[in-house]
C-alpha cells in the first residue's frame, strides 16, 4: 500500500489541553505537505485553522470533548458555532451514560439534533469503544446508522484505550452501509493503518503517521 493512500485518510489530529497556536499551525502546515484527508483541532483553533489553510485541508473539531456527558443543547451550539468559523467535519462524543443506561432514544436524538445542525457537513460519532461492552458497541452500529451520521469512530483517544482491530471489525459488520468507520486512538505504526484499512475504516485519527514519515 502506497503511504500517500495511508496519509489521504488521516485526520492529522492535536487535541491536547496545552495545544498552542503555534503548533496547531505547524500541524496545519504537515497536513498540506502530506495532503492528510484534515486536521482535526480544538474549537478555539478552528477559524485560524480555516483562515490559515484557505480550504486546501479540511478542518474537523470535537463537540463535547472528550467526555461526551455536556447538554445535548450545548452540543448542538457548539457544532453551529465551530462550522460557523469554518469546520469542515465535527467529530462529536456520545453522552456513554445514556447508553449505559440504555436510553438509546436520547442518545439516537441527540446525533439527529447535532447531524441536523451540521447540514450538509461530515460527522462522525465518537462511542469510546474501550467503555462499552460488545452488545453497546453493537447497539452504538445501530443508532449511527438510524442517526444518518456519516462515521462511526473509535475513540477519542482520551480514555482508557483506543482503536483495537476487534472493534474495527465489530463495526464493519453491523453498520449500515451507508456508514463509514474511523479508527481512532492508539494507531502507532504503519503496519496498524494498514491493518485498520483492511478491515474496513476509511478514516484513521491520528498525528504519528505523519511524524514516521517525517522522520525517514
Amino acid at each position: 500500500m502506497k503511504i500517500e493512500d495511508i496519509l489521504s485518510i488521516c485526520d492529522h489530529t492535536l487535541l491536547l489541553q496545552t495545544a498552542t497556536w503555534p503548533e496547531i499551525k505547524d500541524l496545519c502546515d504537515d497536513a498540506m505537505k502530506y495532503h492528510t484527508a484534515s486536521v482535526c483541532i480544538p474549537p478555539c483553533y478552528v477559524k485560524q485553522a480555516a483562515d490559515y489553510m484557505q480550504g486546501r485541508i479540511k478542518v474537523c473539531t470535537v463537540i463535547g470533548f472528550p467526555n461526551g456527558n455536556c447538554s445535548t443543547a450545548t452540543k448542538v451550539f457548539e457544532t453551529k458555532d465551530a462550522i460557523e468559523n469554518g469546520a469542515d467535519e465535527i467529530d462529536m462524543v456520545i453522552n456513554v451514560g445514556w447508553l449505559k443506561a440504555k436510553q438509546y432514544d436520547l442518545v439516537l436524538d441527540e446525533i439527529k439534533q447535532i447531524k441536523q445542525a451540521c447540514g450538509y457537513h461530515v460527522l462522525k460519532v465518537i462511542i469510546e469503544t474501550c467503555l462499552l461492552t460488545e452488545e453497546e458497541k453493537i447497539k452504538m452500529c445501530e443508532i449511527v446508522t438510524e442517526s444518518g451520521a456519516d462515521y462511526i469512530k473509535t475513540s477519542t483517544g482520551f480514555s482508557t484505550a483506543g482503536a483495537t482491530f476487534d472493534d474495527v471489525a465489530l463495526f464493519a459488520k453491523n453498520v449500515g452501509p451507508d456508514v463509514k468507520i474511523k479508527a481512532a486512538g492508539g494507531i502507532s505504526s504503519i503496519e496498524d493503518a494498514e491493518k485498520f484499512m483492511e478491515l474496513g475504516a476509511s478514516r484513521l485519527g491520528t498525528s504519528r503517521i505523519v511524524k514516521i514519515v517525517k522522520s525517514k
